[in-house]
């Protein structure tokens, strides 16, 4: 509940003044499904979900992960904007704007409150 709430108010926010959270895509590549000698019998369908996500600059643990690049951005994704969980499999698509392009996610972690997920993105495309 304090999710969605947060959620509304930080699209409204967005809304009205432009920022910080703008339109982004999740998706993943889909599962393949392989016979007994391992060939590809049916490719993965891909998935892609809407949900709103801010950019800002990395925190302190982030930098000290083993791993990180210079480029890596710190990313929030908002909880309730995302019919679905979001994981390491998922890129973030991000059609215009300053941080258009494809963003692998390098770490996850989700708040206490549950209203968004931290994450190390590294743009990829």
């Amino acid at each position: 509940m304090l999710n969605q709430i947060f959620a509304s108010l930080a699209t409204g926010f967005a809304a009205q003044f432009g920022a910080p959270f703008q339109d982004v895509s999740a998706t993943w590549p889909g599962t393949a499904v392989y016979d007994d000698g391992g060939s590809i019998v049916t490719p993965g369908t891909p998935v892609s979900l809407p949900c709103k996500a801010q950019f800002d600059v990395p925190t302190e643990a982030m930098r000290s992960d083993p791993g990180f690049l210079e480029k890596d951005m710190r990313l929030i994704v908002l909880t309730a904007t995302l019919d679905g969980t979001l994981d390491s499999e998922a890129n973030i698509v991000v059609a215009t704007g300053e941080h258009a392009g494809t963003w692998s996610l390098e770490s996850i972690t989700g708040d206490p409150a549950g209203i968004g997920w931290e994450c190390r993105a590294r743009k990829i495309a």
